[in-house]
This record gives C-alpha cells, structure tokens and sequence, in this order.
C-alpha cells in the first residue's frame, strides 16, 4: 500500500513539473523576439563586380499561400506532415512510431520531423547532427508556432523549402521545373514538385526520373488513402505526360549552380559567421566570382562534347595572385548530377605533377639544359623489385635531352631518373610547400601523376609558379555581412613565399616547350597541336593517365586547370584527350584577348643563351634551331657537361 502511495505522489510531482515545464515554456517562447520567418534561406550572392548571382528566396520570390496549387499544399501536408494543423510543432504519436520502427529494424531511417521543425531547420546554416543544433531546432520550432498561424508557417516552409538545382521556393522551382506559376500547377506536377524536397539529389526528375515518378505513385496514394483525390485521378495524374522545361532565365548561366554550392560550402568553415539565420536576418556574400570567365568556360564546355557522350569534366579558373577563384565548374550539366567535381573529387594528375619535380630539380642544381639518356629503363627497387615506367607511345630518343625537352614531350624516364637522382623526398617537400594537401606516396611513380589530389589543390599549386613563388589560399568568399549592414567576415589576404623566384621565372620559360615547334624531333611536343593558335605566352603542362586527362596552364593574370574523365574510372579513348586541350586554349584565349601579351620580367641574376633545343647544349651552329633559355648566371651550359647517367654511373663504380 505504501508502494502505491510513493507512486502516486511520484505521478503527481511528474505531473506538476510537466504543466510548470510547459507554462514555462510557454511564457519563453511569448516573450521572446519574434523571428522574422522569411528572411529564412534569404541569402544573395555577388560577383567581384557586386552583382547579385544567387538570391536565395528573396522576397521577390516569396507567394502567398492562396498563390499556391491547392494540390501541391495538399501533396506536401499529406506526405510531410498531416498532423499538421492539429500539432503544436512536434508530433508525439509520429515521433513514437519512428522510434519504434527503427529500433525494430535497427537503422535510423524513419524520421518524423513536422513541418514547423522542418522550416525551423531553415533557419540554420549547418544541418549537424549534433545536440545542440536540436536544442535549437526544439526552441525554434516553439516559437515559431507560438507567433505565427499555420497556414503562415505552411507559407514561410513552401516559399523556402530546396527543391534542388538550386531552386529555394516553390515559385522558383515551378518556373523552373515547368515554366509556370505554382498557381498553376495541375494534380500531376504537383505530386512531381512534392517529391523532390525530401532528397532533392535523388528524387529530381532531371537526375532521376524513374525514382521521382516512384515517389510521386506514393504521394498520389497518400492523397487518395486520405480521400483527398480518387484512384482514377490518381491513375490519370501518373500517367500523364510530364514536360519538364529545365531552363533558367536567359541571363543566368546553368553552371553557376556548382559556383554557388562551393561558396556555401565555405561559408560554413567560417566562424565568425553566427550557425542560425535568426541572429543575422539574411546574408550578403561577396564572391570572387568572374561572371564573364565563367560564361566563356560554360560555353566552351557546352561547345566541346558530343550530347551523347557521357565524359565528365571539371575546371577551375583563380587569380594567381591573390587565390580567389573567379570561375567554377563541376560538371556537364547541374541538371543531370550536382555532384560538384571540382570541389568534391580527387583524380590521378598524371604528367601534371612534374613541374613540381623539376622546381625541386632546379633547386637542387639542374638547370634547363641537364642531360639524362632517354631510353627504355628499368629501376631498381627496395625487396628486389623492378620499375618499368614507359613513355607515351613508347617514343624514346635514345640519346641525351635537355630538361627543356623532357618537359616538352613529357617525358617519364627521365622524369623518373630525375625522381631517383635527387630522392623522393624533394618532390614531395615542393608539392607540399606549395599547397598540397593530400598525402603524397614515398614511390618511384609519384612524378608520373599516380596520386589522386583534388583540381582546386592543383590549381592553387601552380599559382605559386604563376605568382613568382608565393603559396596563396584558394578561396571564394571575400566578405560577409548581415542584413543589419554588419561586416560578420572579411578575407585577409595569405601570401607567403616559399619558391625562389628566379627559378620560377626560369621554369615558367621552359613550360612554353609543350607548345614550341622547336622542340620537333623524335617526337612532338604534347600540346604542339596549340602552336599558332596561341595569341599569349603561358606556361603550360597536361596530364594522361588511363582514365584522367589534364591541362594547367598560367600566365601573370591567370590559372586555368581543366579535368575530363569518366565518373566510373572508364578508360579513356584516343577521342577524348583532345577535349581538355580544347576547353583550356579555347578558355584563356578569350579571357585574355583584349588584354596585352605580357610576360614574366628577367630577374637579374638570371641569363638568356641561344641553345640547340633538344640537347641543351650552346649553339655553336647558326645554321642550326636555337632557342633562348635562362639560367642562373653562373650555370650556363659547357660542352664538358655530363649526363646524369654518367654520373650515376660513376657513383655505383665507386
């Protein structure tokens, strides 16, 4: 009996904290600030030139409820929330089955978010899994259901809601999807538009219809299950012919998709911007976003491939001196896959790793004109291995080249005596100094491009050779301010020098070979197909492996990294290595056609001498090509000059 009094007691002290706890609650939430609900996701971004590219759902954009399909409210209730308007927030029925089901079925995929906690989520800039975020998220959703009705919460949630391809807002994603109004929109599109939020990456029509269409049966079935439509609208609404428009504005590039998510990618690594919309009421965001650049490098991208062909591709164009990334994108078409290439993959960068190793070779006493044989080799290895690297078509001399030579037809044997003779480490030491950030293998292959390093890492590496020696950090955003007019964020420019310059100058003069005639003999320059086609100088070098081509070039203005490869590791044909090459020189022409052709100045400490090309050797002959090289005073070329086999040699006879 005394048991069944302390339970009781128990049960009411519960209680009475329980109605303490709400009217607590309760109060908190009344006196709190109201929030400003549609200022939800209002985000603008703007190029260097402040015009804005992005505006999130800015009021412009925002439709009342009675401007909305009735099918598409009744769509979004019945399948997200149809407790919805007998809920205060947080529905305690739903939230039970879903733990019961996942704990059942062991995994964590039933969810059972309402609306209002749905909307309130759109008040954060990062969706974390972590407690704090849903203490937030709990108060949030209280508030917002304590000042605001419901079909106000129902209109903030539809007119901010991502329906993907970078479409926040119903009105946007209408127009979008189907070139009408939400209003507008029959039983059909309605089911198809209410698919999508859920995951807009796998349920957009666009990326994959079969898996919309699937989810649109279940809709439409959720509708007649709550007598909302009847089995013969469903089944005509299934049916019918769906005709997906896909197109922005005429004056907004379907790329600039890609820019975008990058730029809220960073946004989020920056702290001094506050986790929650709440505080901040909306945000400008001033990029270093080009719209020109990155008009010209879509439409050169959208020139280059055949529509059948299923090639992917990536390109980043920066400013080389101060590392903002005026131009971006992350594959064909945003429509078919938002998965952001340049931003969020790594690939293997072949040939384009070298220049790095013969920066460390010049540091290390090399100059433009050191011989090593090109031959078939084989390379000793620790545990009795053997490397065999081999040339691109198994083209070899068969005598001495230059350096000069070595870069101009990309030559692997000597890329890797040159790798062998100075030890592992100095490349790896140039690449990291310079900014790379993956982990870079101790091997013999590591010149010929065998690690996987991510395009922007790339392109910020060969910023140092384009800046004369500095690291830079590749970035997009230069400030960030809050709707009250608060700068929250600036960027503060982070140079440091880590090349010697004179060497730069010296190595960017011999990345002009890859281009050069003069280099024709055994076999051809990598890139001598660009030979007169180019109005400017720049520093160039591609890339080949099985399944990745590359081409990185520079001059004082620019740095432009082009990838093409296929995203399931196909191999690639003879057809498909011709399309980077293409985009580049196409690229930065364009960029820099109005502009002056200028060049790196000469440092004083560094001397020009007419060689012959192949062998480095001093022109002695004027009947003979000769090419003007640089080199450090002190360290021109003689005729007794060996070749590092030589030496080689030497040292194992010894």
């Amino acid at each position: 009996m005394k048991y069944f009094k302390l339970l009781f007691k128990l049960l009411k002290l519960f209680i009475i904290i329980i109605i303490l706890s709400s009217i607590g609650c309760f109060i908190y939430v009344k006196t709190s600030p109201k929030i400003i609900i549609n200022s939800a996701n209002n985000i603008v971004l703007y190029d260097k030139d402040n015009n804005s590219f992005f505006k999130g759902s800015e009021s412009k954009e925002w439709v009342d409820l009675n401007n909305i399909s009735d099918y598409l409210i009744k769509a979004t209730i019945n399948t997200e929330d149809k407790n919805f308007y007998r809920h205060f927030g947080f529905d305690f029925l739903r939230i039970g089955k879903a733990l019961y089901t996942n704990i059942i079925n062991k995994n964590n995929q039933q969810g059972a978010s309402t609306i209002t906690q749905q909307y309130a989520k759109n008040l954060f800039l990062d969706f974390d899994k972590t407690w704090k975020r849903k203490w937030d998220e709990m108060w949030y959703t209280m508030r917002i259901e304590a000042n605001y009705s419901k079909d106000e919460i129902l209109e903030g949630y539809l007119n901010t809601i991502n329906y993907g391809h970078g479409k926040y807002g119903v009105e946007n994603a209408s127009k979008y999807y189907f070139g009408k109004s939400a209003k507008e929109l029959d039983l059909a599109e309605a089911t198809i538009l209410a698919s999508i939020p859920k995951a807009p990456s796998n349920y957009s029509p666009f990326i994959d219809y079969d898996t919309c269409k699937k989810r649109q049966l279940l809709i439409l079935n959720n509708l007649v299950k709550n007598n909302i439509i009847t089995e013969e609208d469903k089944d005509k609404a299934y049916d019918e012919e769906i005709k997906l428009v896909g197109k922005e504005n005429e004056d907004v590039l379907s790329s600039i998709n890609y820019y975008q998510d990058a730029v809220l990618d960073e946004l989020k690594s920056i702290s001094t911007v506050p986790s929650n919309y709440s505080k901040i009421n909306g945000l400008k965001i001033y990029t270093t976003l080009d719209y020109n650049a990155q008009s010209i490098l879509e439409k050169n991208i959208k020139e280059s491939f055949p529509s059948e062909s299923t090639l992917e591709v990536a390109s980043v164009i920066m400013n080389p001196n101060t590392g903002g990334i005026i131009a971006l994108i992350g594959g064909r078409d945003y429509n078919k896959s938002t998965f952001n290439r340049a931003t969020d993959s790594k690939r293997q960068v072949g040939s384009t790793m070298k220049p790095y190793l013969y920066y460390a070779a010049l540091e290390n006493g090399f100059t433009a004109s050191s011989q090593f044989t090109s031959e078939p080799t084989s390379f000793p290895l620790e545990n009795n291995k053997v490397y065999t690297p081999k040339n691109y078509n198994e083209k070899y001399g068969n005598k001495p080249i230059s350096m000069a030579t070595a870069i101009a037809y990309s030559e692997n044997i000597y890329a890797v005596k040159t790798h062998m003779f100075l030890g592992y480490d100095s490349l790896i030491n140039v690449a990291k100094r310079v900014g790379i950030k993956e982990k870079l293998d101790s091997v013999a292959s590591l010149p010929l491009g065998t690690n996987e390093i991510n395009i922007i890492n790339m392109t910020a590496g060969y910023a140092a050779f384009a800046n004369t020696g500095y690291k830079i950090k590749p970035h997009f955003i230069t400030k960030v301010v809050d709707g009250n007019g608060n700068t929250l964020y600036k960027y503060s420019e982070e140079k440091e020098l880590v090349l010697n310059p004179s060497l730069v100058f010296i190595l960017n003069n011999i990345l002009t070979a890859t281009y050069d005639p003069l280099y024709i003999d055994y076999n051809y320059p990598t890139a001598i197909s660009l030979s007169g086609k180019l109005n400017h100088k720049y520093a160039l070098k591609s890339g080949t492996t099985s399944g990745d081509n590359w081409n990185i070039g520079f001059n004082k203005d620019l740095v432009c990294s082009v990838w093409v490869g296929y995203d399931n590791n196909n191999e690639l044909v003879k057809s498909d290595y011709k399309y980077a090459q293409n985009i580049w020189s196409k690229t930065v022409e364009e960029l820099e056609k109005d502009k002056e052709n200028t060049w790196y100045k000469k440092p004083s400490n560094v001397v020009g001498l007419l060689v012959e090309p192949i062998t480095g050797k001093v022109s002695l002959d004027k009947n003979k090509n000769t090419k003007l090289i640089y080199f450090l005073k002190g360290t021109e070329p003689q005729d007794t000059d060996p070749t590092f086999d030589e030496i080689n040699a030497k040292s194992k006879e010894s």
